[in-house]
C-alpha cells in the first residue's frame, strides 16, 4: 500500500468509519455481550484479555466490512445524490475498498482459524449474511420499495455479530447459551433500529432530494412516534434481560429513568422541529445504546472485577 493510499484511507475512515469512536463503541458492545453471557452463567470473572482483544478485532472489522459493502450497494445513489461523500468525490475508489475488505477478511480467517478454530462457524454465519446483504437478498428493487423490510432485514446483522461476540464465552467454552441471551440479542437488534431511525430524523430545512429520512417519508409526528416505539420495545426487552441476569431492581429503575431522559429530545423536536434538536435525537440514540450495553453487561462485570 502506498503512502498516498494510506493518507487517503485515513481521511476516508475519519469521515465514514472513525476507528477511534467506532472502535470504542464496538469494544463496549463486545465486552457487554461476553459479560452478559458470563453473568447469566453465574461467572464473576471475565474471559482472558487476549481472547477479548481478538473478539474486538473481529467485531470492529466485521462492522468495517458492513461499511465497505454499503459503499458498493449505495454507489449509484451516492453518486447521484451525495457527491460530497468520499467515494463519489474520488477520495478513494471502490476497487481500493474491495482490497481493504479482502485484507480484513483474510486477517479474520487467519486469526480465528489459527487460535479460535471453533469460532469459524459463527464467523461464517455472519459473513454469509453480510454477503446476502451485499446483494440485497437478490431482491434489491423490491427491498428499496419496502423500507420496513429493508431495515428489519439489514439490522439482523447486529444480533448475528452479537452471537459471534458472546460466543467467545459460551460457544468457545462448549456451554449451552444462557436463556437470557435471547433478550440481549433482541435489545441489540432494536438498538440498531433506534440508531438507524434516530440519525434519519431531520428538520425540513435539512431534508435533501434523494436522501431517505424517516421525517421525509412519514412526516415528523409519525417518525418521532416510530422512534419512541422502538425505544420502548428496547426498554421492555432490556427489562427481561435484567430479569434473567438477576441484576436487581436498581437496574430496572435506572433504565426507566434513562428511557424518560432519552425520550425528551423527541418531545422537544415535536414542539420546535429545528436541526439542532434533530441532532439531540441522534445523540440520545447513541446514549441509549451505551446505557443498554453498559447496564446489561458492562457495568455489572466491571463492578465484579473491581470489587469482587
Amino acid at each position: 500500500m502506498s503512502n498516498s493510499f494510506l493518507t487517503r484511507f485515513w481521511q476516508y475512515q475519519s469521515e465514514r468509519f472513525p476507528f477511534l469512536v467506532h472502535g470504542l463503541l464496538i469494544a463496549v458492545f463486545s465486552f457487554s455481550a461476553i459479560a452478559y453471557s458470563r453473568i447469566c452463567r453465574g461467572q464473576t470473572n471475565f474471559i482472558d484479555w487476549p481472547t477479548y482483544g481478538a473478539t474486538v478485532f473481529c467485531t470492529v472489522t466485521l462492522f468495517l466490512l458492513v461499511r465497505i459493502f454499503d459503499e458498493h450497494k449505495d454507489a449509484e445513489d451516492d453518486a447521484q445524490f451525495r457527491p460530497e461523500l468520499p467515494v463519489p468525490r474520488g477520495l478513494i475508489s471502490l476497487k481500493e475498498l474491495r482490497m481493504v475488505g479482502f485484507v480484513v477478511f483474510a486477517a479474520q480467517l487467519l486469526l480465528v482459524g489459527l487460535f479460535f478454530t471453533k469460532m469459524l462457524f459463527p464467523l461464517a454465519l455472519v459473513l454469509g449474511y453480510l454477503c446476502l446483504m451485499g446483494v440485497e437478498f437478490f431482491i434489491p428493487n423490491w427491498l428499496r420499495k419496502h423500507q420496513f423490510w429493508y431495515v428489519t432485514s439489514h439490522m439482523l446483522i447486529i444480533p448475528l455479530v452479537d452471537i459471534f461476540a458472546s460466543g467467545f464465552d459460551w460457544y468457545l467454552g462448549s456451554y449451552m447459551p444462557p436463556e437470557g441471551l435471547v433478550f440481549f440479542f433482541v435489545v441489540s437488534y432494536f438498538n440498531g433500529i433506534v440508531l438507524e431511525v434516530g440519525r434519519k430524523i431531520r428538520s425540513k430545512e435539512t431534508e435533501a432530494p434523494g436522501v431517505l429520512t424517516y421525517t421525509g417519508m412519514l412526516g415528523i409526528p409519525a417518525a418521532l412516534g416510530l422512534w419512541l416505539l422502538v425505544l420502548f420495545i428496547t426498554w421492555m426487552a432490556a427489562l427481561k434481560a435484567v430479569h434473567f441476569a438477576r441484576l436487581g431492581a436498581e437496574t430496572n429503575v435506572f433504565l426507566g429513568i434513562m428511557f424518560g431522559l432519552c425520550s425528551l429530545p423527541a418531545l422537544l423536536f415535536l414542539i420546535k422541529p429545528e436541526s439542532k434538536r434533530a441532532k439531540w435525537i441522534e445523540y440520545a440514540s447513541a446514549l441509549w445504546t451505551l446505557v443498554m450495553y453498559g447496564s446489561l453487561g458492562g457495568i455489572p462485570m466491571l463492578r465484579s472485577l473491581l470489587f469482587g
